[in-house]
């Protein structure tokens, strides 16, 4: 049977936890992120990692109570986002206030709405997608969805995955550049799965013209309750959500490869192409992300079957996703934690590799 699924509503947590900062305004704001942050890496350190293992042939009807936090989710952050919207165009003491209150919830609508919303688009019925997209579009990434099921997953650690951050490649960098590739190879694979149908990528069976469709309507929804000034305050937790998830996607990768077999081929993905973390409080928070190894050998697993894995079978992150976001705003003190981890990694599952030049600048040829 797979853990009691009350730990993994802790997610929830941050609704009050973000009320109460909205009500006491001002510097109290920040009791979101000293609770995000601090509380969970503070219960990181005093618990035990969970190493435990569910049976992955687990039935769903077991799993009730573990899927219905992720159905919960997408009417509480709308309630959210524009509740948030209409308090902080109304009631905020100052700009700073107002922005500083959206720059919370995009806290929220990232660790949690994302992360989500990425549990929901993995599965293979028609309404769990769905509202997936309903998440990603109201922070503008509803691409995320096609990008993330028909590249990142096919991709992941070659030359041909924009999301996969390459050895010594700073945040800084990272994230300006997947911004605008994963929006190309969205729309790339999209237009290639039309062609194969024999329609256009301008067909309104593209996808990504209804991704588009909602944001506008989410962004219009802003603009209903506070005009432009709506639309911006809207904006700025829809940057603040979808730097979250790049910096997520930043750490579950760093600096890890798939071997290049020669004529671009590359080697199936397996557990140790992943960053793996068994840390149980932000494991709780984050519905098993941290399990990411696992996720990327058997994408279709539900999150509570999520399998642990040691340090001989994939890398082990040193903390869990809060402490590593935080490094990663900072390159040099992120390398220096991370790249003698790396070079472990390389030592331990390809050590017959001698030159790793091609592999750090992701100039091996993109896979066929």
């Amino acid at each position: 049977m797979p853990a009691p699924a009350l730990p993994f509503w802790l997610a929830l947590s941050m609704v009050p936890t973000i009320a109460l900062a909205a009500w006491l305004g001002g510097w109290w704001l920040l009791l979101v992120s000293a609770y995000s942050i601090g509380v969970l890496t503070l219960l990181d350190a005093v618990m035990e990692h969970d190493t435990s293992n569910a049976d992955p042939q687990t039935q769903e009807r077991h799993l009730f109570w573990h899927k219905l936090v992720t159905w919960v989710w997408p009417p509480i952050q709308f309630a959210l986002v524009f509740g948030g919207l209409w308090w902080a165009t109304r009631h905020a003491a100052s700009a700073a206030e107002a922005i500083g209150l959206m720059a919370v919830i995009g806290v929220a609508s990232g660790a949690v709405g994302i992360n989500f919303s990425h549990e929901l688009i993995h599965q293979r019925n028609r309404w769990e997608p769905r509202l997936g997209e309903f998440l990603l579009t109201m922070v503008l990434y509803g691409h995320f969805r096609s990008e993330h099921l028909l590249v990142h997953h096919r991709y992941v650690a070659t030359p041909r995955d924009p999301v996969t951050a390459r050895y010594n490649e700073g945040f800084h960098r990272f994230f300006p550049r997947v911004l605008w590739q994963q929006v190309v190879s969205a729309w790339q694979a999209e237009a290639a799965m039309l062609a194969r149908r024999g329609q256009s990528a301008l067909s309104l069976r593209n996808p990504m013209f209804r991704y588009a469709a909602a944001s506008l309507t989410f962004l219009a929804l802003a603009f209903a309750i506070g005009g432009w000034v709506g639309v911006g305050l809207f904006c700025v937790q829809a940057i603040v959500a979808i730097l979250h998830l790049e910096m997520t996607n930043y750490i579950e990768h760093y600096g890890l490869t798939r071997r290049h077999l020669g004529d671009g081929k590359y080697e199936h993905v397996k557990p140790h192409h992943s960053w793996n973390a068994n840390h149980r409080a932000s494991n709780w928070f984050l519905i098993n992300l941290q399990r990411h190894s696992d996720h990327h050998y058997k994408p279709d697993r539900r999150f509570p079957l999520l399998q642990s894995y040691d340090e001989s079978e994939a890398p082990q992150l040193p903390f869990g996703y809060p402490v590593m976001t935080v490094l990663a705003t900072c390159p040099p003190l992120f390398r220096r934690v991370m790249n003698p981890r790396v070079r472990a990694w390389r030592r331990r599952f390809y050590p017959d590799i001698d030159d790793w030049s091609a592999y750090k600048s992701a100039t091996n040829p993109p896979p066929r």
